[in-house]
């Protein structure tokens, strides 16, 4: 298997994109990975991308998206796993490049979001849930993500304040980074004090309806060696797992399996431990979610992720500093393209490019991409060379 490096990086800023279309969307930050790589070539391309098909009405985006950016006949794949979408798309450019089929490979991660009504946003991500046994009865989102946070309360005493201590870090951390939808500071009284959606969770501890796309260029690190003009990133780690996806099949409701289990793999094929890692990206759809998802990475004990974020753990300038680029919650969530704007973000650490938000003397830098309430999770580590 060769060893793989990131050598280029694409993002424009996310948010409501009524003027552009999907296909801009991924364009441009296509163009701009491609450009930061500086190759003249694409050998294959994946798109991580939930579901265009009920946000936007277009399927078929392998060769869509192939064509409009000039790259066809190049062969293309969409990849989905709910809001893994964009993770799983990473793993699947990796294992291409590890194995030997391509050399030079795109993955993208895409979603527009905010071309149909509210209603109409909830339908298409309810689809990441259980719809005989969850859906059917009434279940969003929200309310799975609020049975975990009572079940975490219940279980180990959280707060209420240390819930909104994730909202106030990661939109504290999004303030710095001139991409972010919400990048506006907040308190931790505007959070307990935002309207209610579903108890405890209020609007704040909740991630947006975002439009926006990330990329990324692999390649072999020899290769990279010889062409990369910047820092290169190895992906020294990939681990993949998926769980139930109905929460109520699960033994323990606020734990996350699937996390644990593809972080495991992760840390084996990178032979590190989760004190080896200097910052992370997690999938904090919900406040509660990055709690369970740092306890379920082994940066805290269990039950210890809302303490730790509240003393400062987590924070910049904290021992293991999580979500620098504003996470979900204030960077934005476009389902498909979040997994892959992770691994940005961390790409971007690790060369010193981050600006006010970078991470000191950072080399080593993991990312935790779930769908559903943790049906599936990606986990990837990088190490700068």
């Amino acid at each position: 298997m060769r060893e793989v490096a990131i050598i280029g990086a694409g993002m424009a800023k996310w948010g409501e994109l009524w003027e552009k279309s999907l296909r801009d969307i991924f364009v441009e930050s296509a163009l701009l990975a491609i450009d930061d790589a500086g190759v003249d070539k694409i050998d294959s391309m994946y798109i991580g991308c939930m579901s265009s098909g009920l946000f936007v009405g277009q399927e078929h985006l392998a060769s869509l998206l192939t064509d409009y950016l000039g790259l066809g006949p190049v062969p293309a794949t969409r990849v989905e796993s709910a809001c893994a979408s964009g993770g799983a798309a990473v793993r699947a450019g990796f294992i291409e490049v590890a194995s030997g089929i391509s050399d030079i490979v795109l993955v993208g991660g895409i979603e527009k979001m905010l071309d149909v009504s509210g209603d109409g946003a909830t339908f298409a991500l309810a689809t990441a849930a259980d719809q005989e046994y969850e859906v059917f009865n009434g279940v969003t989102f929200p309310g799975l993500y609020a049975m975990m946070a009572v079940a975490h309360m219940e279980k180990y005493g959280t707060t209420r304040k240390q819930l909104a201590h994730v909202a106030v870090k990661n939109h504290h951390n999004g303030s710095m980074n001139p991409l972010s939808q919400f990048p506006q500071k907040i308190t931790i009284e505007d959070v307990i004090s935002s309207v209610m959606v579903a108890d405890p969770l209020r609007i704040l501890d909740c991630s947006p309806i975002t439009d926006g796309a990330a990329a990324l260029i692999l390649c072999p690190v020899e290769l990279a060696k010889k062409i990369c003009k910047k820092p290169v990133i190895k992906i020294i780690g990939s681990g993949h797992s998926t769980d139930t996806i109905a929460l109520h099949s699960r033994e323990i409701l606020c734990e996350l399996g699937s996390t644990q289990r593809a972080a495991e793999k992760a840390y084996k094929m990178a032979n590190k431990k989760p004190e080896d890692i200097q910052l992370a990206e997690v999938h904090d759809c919900f406040t509660i979610a990055e709690i369970c998802v740092i306890e379920a990475l082994g940066f805290v004990e269990k039950g210890k992720g809302g303490k730790a974020t509240e003393d400062g753990l987590t924070a910049l300038g904290g021992k293991i500093p999580v979500n620098t680029s504003g996470g979900l919650k204030s960077k934005g969530h476009p389902v498909g393209a979040t997994g892959v704007a992770q691994v940005v973000e961390i790409a971007k650490q690790l060369r010193g490019e981050a600006g006010k938000r970078q991470v000191q003397n950072a080399r080593v830098g993991l990312t935790q991409n779930m769908g559903g309430s943790g049906g599936s999770s990606l986990v990837h580590i990088m190490e700068v060379l």
